[in-house]
């Protein structure tokens, strides 16, 4: 068995990339112990053709030198993640409209592809709905990680076969000691102007939960969880910047090694906040209570549908700081061993869907 899980990279700068991308290889696993699994992601340089342009992948199609097709057609799966959240046109149509010609393409040679659990939608053009149809009548099958997603696909008048939850869940839970009280993860794609939410906003709300964890004798460590790199989008310097402005010289900064080593930290603590969805992901999977800062419509759902009801979001929250202090004030403890408990009911369900494929 050879699968393809495209768009998620096991070494991404971004770890919740690498989590999908883990998650997927994990997934496919389960089903076929040994299988070959192979990531492409933009810029990875795995397949014969780069895949980052969608006029290139249109030269891919009808150009019967290019050896894209005859490399696709060498796997025996392909496992869409669409980096989880790109099944969209929150990010403009182009990465919409590339994602799918890839995935049309495997298709097209007799690859089958599985649309990995994830966000589906929401599309707020005609085209960007014409081509998010398109791309789930294609799949051998599609697979939501929440309610909300499966809602939408109906809508689209092709609903999911499987209602599932995020791949996170699939990976092996580190044992570790409780050695941090509460790490606070801060997002550089909010910390900076952004598309989603008030970026001074933003940063006036993280601020004011870091001060008020130390007011109340509360132990902080800031967490990066996408990695420093020459892209714009990464945490390290809003956590720098945010270590200054608290002035606090028993503040720890956290910039993780790798994934297993985010996963470790994120074990360690008694709470998570975080503002990026799988730094919240990675502490519940590894037992660890969260409070996600929500910025979009892929973080309620998810963990509605997982029995965690503890999500602030920054988009409607008269005062997400309040918010999150009050929820650090409680023991969110033994919720968590029922929120894992349905997150291993939810993927069995994909697990036993990507069985039933043969």
């Amino acid at each position: 068995m050879r699968a393809l899980v495209l768009w998620a990279d096991h070494r991404s700068s971004n770890l919740g990339v690498r989590v999908l991308a883990a998650g997927a290889a994990a997934l496919v696993e389960q089903v076929h112990p040994g299988a070959e699994v192979v990531h492409l992601h933009y810029g990875s340089g795995t397949a014969p053709t780069p895949v980052g342009d969608w006029r290139r992948l249109v030269r891919s199609r009808v150009d019967p030198r290019e050896p894209l097709r005859d490399w696709l057609a060498g796997f025996d799966l392909v496992v869409d993640t669409r980096a989880g959240d790109s099944f969209a046109d929150i990010y403009g149509l182009r990465r919409l409209v590339t994602h799918s010609l890839l995935a049309r393409m495997a298709t097209t040679v007799g690859t089958p592809v599985v649309m990995a659990p994830q966000t589906i939608g929401p599309f707020t053009t005609r085209r960007a709905r014409l081509v998010g149809r398109r791309s789930m009548k294609d799949a051998r099958l599609v697979m939501s990680r929440d309610s909300a997603s499966a809602q939408y696909a109906r809508s689209l008048r092709r609903p999911v076969d499987v209602e599932s939850t995020d791949v996170v869940f699939a990976l092996p839970r580190p044992t570790v000691g409780t050695t941090r009280d509460v790490v606070l993860n801060v997002s550089g794609l909010l910390w900076a102007d952004n598309p989603h939410v008030d970026h001074t906003a933003y940063r006036r709300a993280v601020t004011h939960v870091a001060r008020g964890l130390l007011a109340d004798g509360r132990r902080v460590s800031l967490l990066a969880h996408v990695l420093d790199s020459p892209v714009a989008d990464n945490d390290v310097p809003a956590i720098k910047e945010l270590a200054e402005l608290l002035d606090d010289g028993d503040v720890e900064l956290v910039v993780p090694d790798d994934l297993d080593d985010a996963r470790a930290v994120t074990a360690s603590a008694r709470l998570v906040v975080g503002s990026r969805m799988h730094a919240c992901l990675n502490a519940l999977s590894t037992g660890t209570p969260a409070v996600p800062l929500a910025y979009s419509r892929k973080f309620e759902p998810l963990l509605r549908d997982l029995g965690w009801s503890h999500t602030v979001d920054l988009r409607t929250a008269e005062d997400p700081a309040g918010a999150v202090l009050a929820l650090a004030r409680q023991d969110l403890t033994d919720q968590v061993d029922e929120t894992l408990a349905r997150a291993d009911e939810l993927l069995g369900r994909a697990v036993v869907a990507l069985g039933e494929l043969g």
